[in-house]
């Protein structure tokens, strides 16, 4: 009997372990900009610009999102904290969007590297990265 709650607890043990360690590593998403652009943004209108309701930023300048692959966890959390919606909602909510005419979805151009890279040489674009892969390159505008 004793051995049985040692192994319990041994297990239970390496669980809260492994779901600790996997919370460490994930170190959030930031949502950025080319450092030259002077604008701010709330998580509203960052929101509205992703769901293709508004095309530009606060000082009237070109917004144009980008999105990272679908599959990933940053977009996964980008989807569910800031625009609230799950991956399901959000392809059927452009799918209806296209399907009527009213809207194309934001392009997916790969991992957090690729959204960098392009944002730092693009001031009319705005994208998430991984909070680990921010440098002088970009600017944050809003992190979670």
């Amino acid at each position: 009997m004793k051995k049985f709650f040692t192994k319990k607890i041994a297990s239970r043990l390496v669980f809260a372990a492994t779901v600790l360690m996997s919370c460490a590593a994930w170190s959030g998403v930031a949502v950025v900009v080319h450092p030259g652009n002077a604008n701010s943004m709330s998580e509203d209108d960052i929101s509205r610009v992703f769901l293709g309701k508004k095309k530009s930023f606060p000082d009237g300048s070109e917004a144009i999102p980008v999105d990272q692959a679908d599959g990933s966890a940053n977009r996964s959390a980008f989807v569910s904290t800031v625009l609230k919606k799950n991956d399901q909602q959000i392809k059927a909510y452009w799918a209806q969007l296209l399907f009527t005419g009213k809207g194309t979805p934001p392009k997916e151009v790969g991992a957090s590297a690729d959204v960098k890279k392009l944002i730092a040489q693009n001031p009319s674009l705005i994208g998430y990265i991984d909070t680990a892969d921010v440098d002088a390159s970009v600017k944050v505008v809003f992190q979670f």
